[in-house]
């Protein structure tokens, strides 16, 4: 059966041992915010391009941009996310750099699950599903092999939400 999403041209989800320095600086609170910072012009890297390229190139895992519809405004709402592949489907977390409260995005697929990803240039409509107990933790901890979410999940006492996207 033929892969439901395409490889992303950059992003990795191994890490190889060069970036290692990198993911440890990404991985602090002052790394996290500069981060932070650049997200919005990662954002529009990625819809210029289709989903094709990131800033972060590949030092990071594969990044997708995901629109989900606003629980309050109706409006698209466009996220750019780091994503792991789980089979068919596509895992991501809602660790919003460990800040307290939930990313926008997660609350918007909890009120309406139906959403579009755009990964190496291509759109795919997508249902997200909430991820609970042992399937969730086992997607969880596959996120937790990456340094910065291993710090994200120390400064936040909240439930890190996991979605699954299958392509509908």
């Amino acid at each position: 059966m033929p892969q439901p999403f395409p490889d992303a041209h950059w992003g990795n989800e191994a890490i190889p041992p060069l970036f290692k320095p990198f993911l440890a600086v990404a991985s602090s609170p002052i790394g996290s915010r500069f981060i932070r910072l650049l997200v919005p012009l990662d954002r529009r890297v990625l819809r210029a391009t289709g989903g094709k390229y990131t800033l972060f190139g590949p030092t990071s895992l594969p990044e997708l941009l995901l629109t989900t519809t606003g629980r309050k405004s109706g409006q698209p709402r466009l996220t750019a996310l780091s994503y792991l592949r789980d089979g068919d489907r596509l895992l991501v977390l809602g660790s919003n750099f460990g800040q307290q409260h939930h990313p926008a995005w997660t609350a918007n697929l909890l009120t309406d699950p139906l959403a579009v990803v755009a990964i190496a240039g291509v759109e795919i409509p997508v249902i997200a599903t909430l991820l609970t107990g042992p399937e969730r933790e086992r997607g969880v901890q596959r996120f937790l092999a990456y340094p910065m979410y291993q710090s994200y999940r120390t400064r936040t006492d909240r439930e890190l939400r996991l979605f699954a996207l299958t392509a509908r």
